[in-house]
């Protein structure tokens, strides 16, 4: 057993965070939408802004889910084949972390599939739907700076990344980002703050909207993919706290 999965019991008051969900009404696909409500909630927590482990309990789940615990489980395997959990026999599930070097090579694999991404925006998205990325930042200005706002600008730095690959249209690299993401964008929201990264984020963003409006479809794709690389590299170099 690795020195990860060598946990302490959680107290029950421990156990199943304020995870945001909403009983189900028992539907014909409702274990599909259990599966994702959970993967979901899961995107959400801050697992790398603490150094606590974070535990579910499948009994509180299904009570807050209002249904039994078969759909739990069911819905908990599929997450721990995805490697978002593991369950560790008579303590519980534990919310995984990723490493640092799992998480650096994430981030490298977003990076190009963001690039082709901004390749196909440009080559395809109307003007209109190029004009939903640059609403997303109309909000910050001077008087409204992104360092200032930081919960605020995180949510719109996060929103730009998930328009981007929705508007290529292609499901295919909406489902191959998915999961990145959802390990991905708490390093985000954990490093936006950090010298200075984000006044220099929505100056990448809205360089990429330039290019992307003058359907400079080779810069776009550039600019998209080394934006993304700046944080991989930004990890490497400053990941103190975040993976201890």
């Amino acid at each position: 057993m690795s020195p990860r999965t060598q946990m302490r019991w959680p107290a029950a008051e421990e156990s199943t965070p304020d995870l945001a969900l909403e009983p189900f009404s028992a539907e014909p696909n409702f274990k599909t939408r259990i599966y994702a409500a959970l993967k979901h909630a899961i995107a959400g927590m801050d697992i790398y802004g603490t150094s606590e482990d974070t535990w579910l309990d499948e009994r509180q789940l299904a009570e807050r889910l209002g249904v039994s615990r078969t759909p739990i489980r069911e819905a908990i395997a599929m997450l721990e084949q995805q490697g978002f959990v593991k369950s560790i026999p008579r303590r519980g599930i534990i919310v995984l972390r990723k490493t640092k070097r799992e998480v650096i090579e994430m981030i490298q694999v977003w990076a190009a599939l963001e690039g082709m991404a901004a390749r196909l925006i440009s080559l395809n998205a109307s003007r209109k739907d190029i004009d939903r990325l640059r609403k997303i930042f109309d909000k910050f200005h001077d008087g409204h700076a992104p360092a200032d706002y930081l919960s605020e600008y995180s949510e719109a730095n996060l929103q730009f990344h998930q328009t981007l690959i929705q508007m290529t249209g292609s499901h295919i690299l909406q489902e191959m980002t998915e999961d990145i993401l959802l390990h991905v964008r708490g390093i985000r929201k954990m490093t936006i703050g950090r010298h200075d990264r984000a006044d220099q984020s929505i100056k990448d963003h809205l360089s990429i909207i330039d290019a992307l409006e003058r359907r400079d479809t080779e810069l776009a794709e550039k600019l998209c993919r080394d934006h993304t690389l700046g944080l991989a590299d930004y990890v490497e170099k400053h990941s103190e706290g975040i993976f201890d």
